[in-house]
């Protein structure tokens, strides 16, 4: 049997991973592989939190970069992010996992409000926590409400969930050169500019001492993988 290496992590989902090689929105298929993999780990006792990123929807950054009042479109993409919760929500609880949906803007007829408290008691009774709508402020993005709530529940880690195998020191997409890094230290992510997180989660993780690890999740089991120990991906830390 696996035998976890943490005991409460914190799971940071993009939106553009639940679209799958659709342009736009949801994949049923991407959606349930998801849910199967997020109960490969909670079946082994694991408390866990989900952050899930809106892009596949609406990306607030990028409406603001044409025009569009950025504090509205951050509000666009935080709705964005509830949408993904639900849809995440609804099908890990047909997996038979409870679920507590908690949004950072009220909505109290779909969701509970954001109450820390109230979220780590689900976790101690073994219910999964998603957290939505980002900070419920403008201009801050689902990585930093991911370090936030990290940060706030105590979870001792972060997973990003990626599409590539970890961090590099240039896009492996567009450098197929570009060199695979195994642990890195927050200060040098910030020096070397590397685009895992944006600035503000990054500098915040590293003030709290807060570890992340970046992996791919289109990589069955990575995800157990990491969080029993295995070096999957890529480590970033304090030191």
């Amino acid at each position: 049997m696996e035998t976890p290496r943490f005991k409460r992590i914190l799971l940071k989902l993009s939106g553009e991973a639940l679209m799958g090689d659709q342009g736009f929105g949801i994949s049923p298929d991407v959606l349930q592989y998801v849910a199967d993999e997020v109960y490969s780990i909670f079946d082994l006792g694991i408390q866990i939190a989900i952050v899930v990123g809106g892009g596949n929807i609406f990306r607030g950054v990028a409406a603001g970069s044409y025009g569009m009042d950025r504090a509205s479109a951050d509000q666009m993409g935080m709705l964005a992010t509830v949408i993904n919760s639900l849809a995440l929500q609804d099908v890990l609880e047909k997996k038979g996992i409870q679920v507590r949906l908690q949004t950072a803007i009220a909505m109290h007829e779909i969701a509970e409000p954001c109450i820390i408290r109230k979220a780590v008691r689900h976790l101690e009774k073994g219910r999964l926590v998603i957290f939505a709508a980002g900070t419920g402020s403008p201009y801050f993005t689902t990585d930093t409400a991911a370090v936030l709530r990290a940060q706030e529940i105590h979870a001792e880690v972060i997973l990003k969930a990626t599409k590539v195998n970890g961090l590099y020191d240039s896009d492996p997409v567009l450098n197929r050169d570009a060199e695979f890094i195994k642990k890195v230290t927050y200060m040098e992510v910030l020096e070397k500019q590397l685009k895992v997180m944006d600035m503000t989660a990054i500098s915040l993780a590293m003030d709290n001492r807060l570890p992340l690890v970046v992996f791919n999740l289109k990589t069955k089991e990575n995800i157990k993988k990491v969080v029993c120990g295995e070096e999957t991906g890529t480590m970033i830390s304090n030191s």
